[in-house]
């Protein structure tokens, strides 16, 4: 092993004993040390910090600058061992910054998810997919809130979910209703008939028993949403991350539609989303043109009625 590629395994081993999961790096940076070699280099460059990113030629931009950082960070750790490297600038690739509007699921839509979902053939996958993907959509949890509950995090008596996972490491409650608790606890009890002696105690297990992986969960997710043809003419395939942005959009589309005063109750939906700020939250108004419509009708509903 070339002392490159050793210093780009041990990088790794490192950052992830500090917590970073690094999904990408771990073929990106053996990737690009094999690139280097091939250029019959020993050492990183700009250049070919650069021209690695840039691959494939029909790549995002995004994907291209997200790459590129990648490479930047590693350099500017190999930096101590070999000082000849150099630590391409973010100025090279620059990330654009543009927000895609999300992906809004139909009711019918979801509901051929969860039916399809209940036919995959194994019992205990079928049993956990379809119950985390209603759970998803009737909360607007992140994926990986949901995949790291555990049995514990139920407050069966209340009505009470507890988020202790959550982004920037932020905890919270989320009151269910009395639908969801029932569907929640008639997984429980269908996994604990299948799965008696789990070695986990994660809420939502796989058919070994584990934790659900969010790479097979959005392998199985990705199957159905192609095969059933779920938004086929929109511009790119629509994501788990969606059911999320899809229960944020119609909460607030019933808000206004049913002339509840929106403004008061975005604190609120914030919180249960767990969003850092509501002006995160209020990205939605903008990002649906339909829900803007009717942002935009209660402003002139308001504007006629002044004096």
């Amino acid at each position: 092993m070339s002392p490159l590629a050793a210093a780009a395994a041990e990088y790794l081993r490192m950052r992830r004993a500090l917590g970073f999961k690094l999904y990408h790096h771990t073929w990106w940076l053996p990737d690009f040390v094999a690139f280097v070699h091939s250029q019959g280099s020993s050492t990183i460059t700009a250049e070919l910090a650069v021209r690695w990113a840039q691959q494939p030629a029909h790549g995002h931009p995004n994907w291209w600058a997200a790459k590129l950082a990648a490479i930047r960070h590693f350099a500017r750790y190999y930096r101590a061992y070999d000082p000849r490297t150099e630590v391409p600038g973010a100025d090279l690739l620059p990330k654009q910054k543009v927000r895609q509007p999300p992906y809004i699921y139909t009711e019918d839509e979801i509901g051929t998810l969860l039916e399809r979902a209940r036919r995959l053939p194994r019992p205990l996958q079928r049993e956990a997919y379809t119950t985390l993907l209603g759970l998803l959509v009737v909360t607007g949890m992140r994926v990986g809130e949901a995949l790291g509950l555990d049995d514990l995090d139920i407050d069966w008596h209340r009505s009470l979910l507890t988020v202790r996972r959550g982004k920037f490491g932020k905890t919270r409650l989320l009151p269910l209703h009395p639908s969801t608790m029932a569907a929640l606890h008639r997984y429980a009890r269908v996994r604990d008939r299948l799965c008696p002696h789990r070695p986990t105690p994660s809420f939502f297990v796989s058919s070994t028993g584990r934790r659900v992986i969010l790479q097979n969960l959005q392998h199985v997710f990705l199957r159905l949403v192609r095969l059933y043809r779920i938004g086929q003419h929109h511009p790119r395939t629509p994501r788990l991350h969606d059911l999320r942005h899809s229960f944020a959009v119609k909460t607030i589309r019933e808000w206004y539609r049913t002339g509840v005063d929106v403004e008061p109750r975005m604190a609120a939906l914030s919180t249960y989303l767990g969003h850092v700020c509501p002006s995160s939250t209020y990205w939605y108004l903008t990002a649906t043109p339909d829900l803007l419509a009717l942002a935009c009708g209660r402003l002139e509903q308001a504007v006629r009625g002044q004096p």
